[in-house]
């Protein structure tokens, strides 16, 4: 069966809903990157070494990241050789194909939660990039499967971060632990742990202090977290998530991998992914850190954070030409 038909099908088994979420929120990188793809695809009639230099700058301009397009441009000349073929159009589903690949990976893309009791979900990354909303959202989505959600604002040094996760619990209709501005963050974690227990919560979402990644007090800070974290809940926390905005590109990258040295992450957020025409960095971080993208943030409602779906992710930048694939079947 030809690819396109495939992630269709794969696609048509999920709500439209979802689909129309990824669509209207990759719409910025699918205009810049698809367009130029496609203006390529149709302006040259062979594949030749100018082909595959044009499309190497295109996809290094989407944020794709230098090393991974360097791997999927090669892995494209062996496909054209192994199956002879001479037309751009042809390597259309092949080109949807290997993102694919190189977005998915081996680790469970869902939330990791406990099998029984209290599940400790811990929330990294640098002020500006909407850890506290994603907090909110995903204390939104996880409301609405049933669960009972209680937050930790251990973000006591920014201004105004207790206030806006406050506003965010008060939204959402869930408790919020806190202490005063300037507190103690792992005191706060205590406290929320102990509440978390004794009111039956089956999800703690924790914020933390977002300054500077390289000022070695807030590394320090998270593992006082950490610590405490362990002692009241031991195989917690179950999930360390890394915010990153997207919007910031390259940029969000080096972010990740310096967090990813000190504090063990488990998965990503990426946020904004509709306010930028780079959505290519989902592949970049995903290839660099072999780390999974849990969730991504497509707009500014509060469903509009959404588990991550690679097929969701394919369909939504390429479906023109899965449309123009349809008519040919």
């Amino acid at each position: 069966m030809n690819f396109f038909k495939r992630l269709k099908e794969s696609i048509s088994s999920k709500t439209e809903e979802v689909t129309n979420k990824f669509k209207e929120g990759l719409a910025k990188t699918r205009d810049v990157f698809i367009e130029r793809v496609d203006d390529l695809f149709s302006r040259r009639k062979k594949i030749d070494e100018e082909f595959y230099e044009e499309l190497e700058e295109i996809l290094i301009g989407a944020d794709v990241g230098v090393n991974t397009v360097l791997k999927l441009i090669e892995e494209l000349r062996a496909e054209v050789r192994k199956r002879k073929i001479e037309s751009p159009s042809e390597l259309q589903p092949i080109l949807s194909e290997k993102i694919i690949a190189l977005l998915k990976g081996d680790e469970q893309a869902g939330l990791n939660m406990a099998d029984a009791g209290l599940t400790v979900i811990l929330f990294v990354g640098v002020n500006g990039v909407g850890k506290t909303t994603t907090i909110g959202k995903l204390a939104h989505l996880l409301k609405s499967q049933g669960k009972k959600v209680m937050l930790a604002a251990g973000d006591t040094f920014r201004a105004g971060a207790i206030e806006q996760l406050e506003e965010w619990g008060r939204r959402v209709g869930v408790d919020v632990i806190k202490q005063q501005a300037g507190s103690d963050p792992a005191a706060v974690m205590f406290d929320a742990l102990q509440a978390a227990k004794s009111r039956g919560a089956d999800v703690l979402l924790c914020d933390t202090a977002g300054r500077l990644q390289n000022k070695v007090n807030l590394m320090e800070e998270l593992n006082k977290i950490f610590r405490v974290i362990r002692r009241e809940v031991p195989d917690a926390p179950h999930e360390v998530l890394l915010v990153l905005d997207a919007t910031t590109g390259q940029n969000a990258l080096m972010q990740a991998k310096l967090f990813d040295e000190k504090s063990g992450l488990t998965g990503l957020v990426l946020t904004k992914l509709d306010g930028t025409a780079k959505g290519g960095i989902v592949v970049a971080i995903r290839q660099e850190l072999k780390l999974p993208v849990k969730f991504v943030g497509l707009g500014e409602k509060q469903d509009d954070l959404q588990p991550f779906d690679s097929d969701q992710f394919v369909h939504a930048l390429f479906n023109k030409w899965i449309a123009e694939a349809d008519k040919q079947y």
